[in-house]
């Protein structure tokens, strides 16, 4: 299927650090190797899309300038490097965790922890990202879909799997689950737990309108957490045991400090929202449990 490239195209770049990107024309990348040009067809974008305008504190650890920002995409084959195994015309999802296949967490399936991992749209041994209407991608990072699935669907894919990754430990099938932060990760969390059989699904939040979209997608109660001390509803009701299975999706360390006591002994408990402030676990004996902590 012959399709023409332009020599430009427009992106955003991250050229430098501050709070800043540039919508400027760029050249056109050529593939190399393994390497495959998309056409980006669509985007979503995520928390750290905004650090690394602001270029805060979370940037400039994730982030090395220059580069292309987004990670979240989906796209279409346009034109293949020499090497690259895959036809032109084909629709894809990108792994942005650029893994290297050999240290010690990708061989024991790890590898979005990758010890020597680059990153798609941060600018970790890659310039590109898909805040642009082409792209580069090395053909093992690209995900051929086998469902028709549209280009929003497939652009969701990313933030779908830190949730799928999360809930997937929590082990929720016949449990109640307390989903704490209502966010894009937190109702893909409970969307995946409701999936997975989770008894009774319990959303808490701060913002009304997150809680509202909350019930609409399949939470059974929620809980607004600036009117209701979390604390004392849980307690309530679950009759003083705390919640076996907890998914902490708002990283605000504030919650996720008092999420320990929400615990039932012996829960389990995974952390996708990840504070910056050190944790405090106000009684280690009575919170004692199950914690994972998901990076994303």
């Amino acid at each position: 299927m012959a399709t023409t490239v332009p020599k430009t195209m427009k992106a955003l770049v991250k050229t430098k650090e501050g709070s800043s990107f540039e919508y400027k024309n760029v050249p056109v990348p050529e593939p190399k190797d393994d390497e495959v040009l998309l056409k980006v067809d669509a985007i979503s974008v995520c928390g750290s899309d905004i650090s690394l305008y602001m270029w805060n504190e979370v940037a400039r650890v994730i982030a090395t300038v220059p580069f292309i920002p987004g990670h979240e995409c989906a796209g279409t084959v346009v034109k293949c490097g020499p090497k690259a195994d895959i036809a032109v015309g084909t629709k894809v999802g990108v792994e942005n965790h650029y893994f290297c296949g050999n240290c010690y967490q990708c061989k024991n399936d790890c590898r979005e922890i990758c010890k020597n991992m680059g990153q798609f749209g941060h600018g970790k041994k890659t310039e590109h990202g898909a805040c642009s209407e082409y792209t580069i991608v090395s053909a093992k990072y690209l995900y051929q879909l086998t469902r028709n699935l549209n280009a929003d669907q497939i652009a969701m894919l990313e933030p779908l799997g830190v949730a799928h990754n999360a809930v997937e430990r929590l082990d929720v099938k016949g449990e109640d689950a307390l989903i704490i932060g209502c966010g894009p990760v937190g109702l893909l969390a409970g969307m995946v737990a409701k999936a997975e059989g989770a008894k009774r699904l319990i959303g808490a939040d701060i913002d009304p309108n997150r809680l509202e979209l909350a019930k609409k997608v399949g939470f059974d109660v929620t809980v607004n957490t600036k009117e209701r001390d979390l604390k004392e509803f849980v307690m309530e009701f679950t009759e003083g045991d705390g919640f076996g299975r907890v998914c902490e999706c708002s990283g605000a360390p504030v919650m996720v400090n008092a999420s320990f006591s929400l615990l039932r002994k012996g829960g389990t408990m995974v952390m996708v929202g990840l504070p910056k402030q050190p944790l405090h676990v106000e009684n280690v004996l009575q919170d004692i449990g199950k914690l994972y902590a998901i990076t994303i």
